[in-house]
């Protein structure tokens, strides 16, 4: 890097706070200074990731995009309901499904006169959800950056030391790409799924773990290194309402890309003011009790990458473990000022964000991935190294 390179990184802890700007050593030590604290914080433990549309990003279009797509589909195939959905004054589109369900609602409670109208706004409600599924249901043949991206982070992460618990990872995303990492990888993850031809959800398997014998005449057994826990906060695409006999009702599929079939069946939590009701009910409300379970465990931390503070459901968690557990860290990816988490200042809280002198955002997934967080696998075998240099001195001064 040269001397004109430019930097502006900030790094706080309670009320410590670190801004550097445009001063390339004291950023460089700031930077090796953040490493060092994800690899301390990695290394304890209970660890956990909290995954947003951040990190899904270069696959996944965001909000603003789809909002374009879906005005321009309207515009050009559908173009009864444009009125309608040009008449919503706002171009977020959680705010115009927002209203639309509002309407609906509000349709539903009044005389049969109004029938074509409540009809109208809920087949423009099915468009929107209709085009939001099809952005979500990508094609994962192809090596994305985004699947480059989280086969690198469980490469780095997924194989723990066995004495510390399983990683467990938290995501409000609806997308496969996860799953698709983890199988090209051959990691082991627990999902809360099980069976044979039908995978049903039964939230009593996040109890479960896999292990292997180490003495074959003796009952004694190890934990596997290559397994996590994927817990998927606002469902998935790949799983709809099941009318077996499982208690829970909630089956797990194969998805093909661009498939519509089910679509009407599926259990996945749009962008709706639904969003908070939907999240008490099952199967939500077993992987949030999770989510609240794993951050009271003594020695936790939860790593929070992509994820934009919008679901107070999850927030109201995170604030509930700060107030119960004294021993856990929350590390939060991202510039926001305005989270309680935040101006709490509390020494727990830790927030990194800023931007490098090749204009990359240090709290961004790709920069997460590939510059700050510790690589287990390199950490092991040095680890290995040291103990058998530091066994054979000890044999040589014998």
């Amino acid at each position: 890097m040269g001397e004109n390179s430019t930097y502006k990184i900030h790094f706080s802890q309670g009320s410590e706070k670190i801004e550097i700007e445009d001063v390339l050593k004291e950023s460089e030590d700031v930077l090796e200074r953040i490493k060092n604290k994800i690899s301390e914080l990695f290394n304890i433990k209970n660890v956990n990731f909290l995954f947003g549309a951040g990190t899904s990003a270069d696959s996944i279009p965001c909000m603003q995009t789809m909002e374009e797509e879906i005005h321009k589909k309207i515009q050009e195939e559908y173009k009864a309901y444009i009125l309608l959905y040009e008449s919503i004054n706002t171009l977020n589109l959680e705010t115009k499904l927002n209203v639309l369900y509002s309407k609906k609602h509000y349709l539903e409670g009044t005389d049969l006169s109004n029938i074509s109208e409540k009809k109208e706004v809920e087949e423009l409600i099915s468009i929107i959800e209709m085009t939001m599924y099809k952005n979500i249901n990508i094609d994962l043949s192809i090596e994305t950056k985004s699947l480059e991206l989280y086969k690198k982070f469980y490469q780095k992460t997924a194989f723990r030391n066995k004495d510390l618990s399983r990683l467990n990872i938290f995501t409000t995303n609806n997308d496969l790409i996860n799953e698709k990492a983890l199988d090209t990888l051959n990691i082991n993850f627990n999902n809360g799924f099980g069976g044979g031809l039908d995978r049903v959800f039964n939230p009593a398997r996040f109890s479960h773990t896999l292990s292997r014998k180490i003495d074959s005449n003796l009952s004694k057994y190890e934990p596997i290194e290559n397994m996590l826990y994927l817990y998927k906060l606002h469902g998935s695409i790949s799983w709809i309402k099941n009318s077996g006999n499982s208690l829970f009702n909630i089956k797990e599929v194969s998805v093909k890309q661009g498939e519509e079939k089910d679509r009407y069946n599926h259990v996945l939590i749009y962008p709706t003011p639904l969003k908070q009701g939907q999240s008490l009910g099952a199967p939500y409300a077993d992987l949030i009790r999770e989510f609240q379970t794993k951050l009271l465990l003594p020695q936790s931390v939860l790593f929070i990458i992509g994820y934009s503070f919008s679901d107070e459901h999850i927030n109201d968690i995170i604030y509930q473990a700060l107030a119960s557990n004294s021993s856990i860290s929350i590390v939060i990816f991202g510039n926001y000022s305005s989270c309680p988490l935040i101006s709490i200042k509390d020494n727990r809280v830790i927030n990194i964000f800023g931007t490098m002198s090749d204009n990359r955002n240090i709290h961004y997934f790709e920069y997460i991935v590939e510059e700050l967080l510790p690589n287990i696998d390199e950490n092991r075998d040095k680890q290995m190294l040291q103990s058998f240099i530091s066994e054979l001195e000890k044999i040589q001064k014998r």
